[in-house]
């Protein structure tokens, strides 16, 4: 008889349909031209999307359906919503360029997760195994698509959201997340002993912030992010070279004559 659904997998994949429950919602308030509503739901969709794996791994849950809702969620919650959230906002006054720079930002999310999945069996993933991912995830697209969204909120300038602007950022950022670069995940950041404590004082000082001053915060967060591609970049550079160093064989040393 075919094996029943494993109950410890009903909470990490409720709440990866919570995650998606959240950014379908966000599509909802910007319908309704609550555009503040509208990218909280797509931040709250990103802290839910971090917390399944998580939940799935603790309570050892994971499954193949978890795994397909999980790609599912984000290509809905970090795709398709942020893409229709941009347009409404800003790439209607544009209609034709801008419907197609959100349908790219939308399909190129979904490739992104295509490609994730059809490598996740694969040995030899070099990004993965150096602790970096290959382009920028998909929730992360999807915070940096939304950065002069962000910057509207705190300035109320109407440069941040003119199509003139939002349309090649978009199609920038859907770029990123499809493109072969190195960038840094929680893998590959390693902290020294001595300095775990200020660690843990950052990240309470930004929490706080996030919740006193979220859209300042959040701009802020993602200009570093942006910025620190070129180094995330460099770094996998740099354990590439070590890495074809260290597979260099060495020749044996000559046995004299007698």
């Amino acid at each position: 008889m075919p094996r029943g659904f494993p109950l410890r997998s009903v909470l990490p994949n409720a709440v990866t349909a919570l995650a998606l429950c959240s950014g379908l919602s966000g599509v909802r308030f910007a319908i309704a031209g609550q555009w503040e509503y509208a990218v909280a739901m797509i931040m709250v969709a990103g802290v839910l999307d971090g917390l399944d794996g998580r939940i799935a791994r603790m309570l050892r849950g994971e499954s193949r359906f978890g795994a397909e809702l999980d790609s599912l969620s984000d290509a809905i919650s970090f795709g398709v919503a942020p893409a229709l959230i941009l347009y409404l906002w800003s790439l209607a006054w544009l209609p034709r360029v801008g419907w197609i720079c959100a349908l790219i930002f939308a399909v190129f999310c979904a490739l992104r997760l295509a490609r994730f999945n059809a490598a996740i069996d694969e040995s030899d993933q070099p990004h993965k195994s150096a602790g970096f991912f290959t382009g920028i995830p998909a929730p992360a697209g999807a915070g940096v698509a939304m950065l002069p969204m962000y910057l509207w909120f705190v300035t109320d300038l109407p440069v941040f959201a003119s199509p003139y602007l939002v349309a090649p950022w978009t199609a920038f950022s859907a770029i990123l997340m499809v493109s072969s670069i190195a960038t840094f995940s929680w893998k590959s950041l390693k902290l020294r002993r001595h300095v775990r404590f200020e660690a843990l004082v950052a990240i309470v000082l930004i929490g706080a912030a996030l919740v006193s001053a979220p859209w300042h915060t959040l701009a802020v967060i993602t200009i570093v992010y942006v910025a620190l591609l070129p180094l995330s970049i460099a770094s996998y550079a740099r354990v590439k070279r070590l890495r074809a160093t260290n597979a260099v064989p060495t020749e044996p040393a000559s046995t004299p004559s007698a």
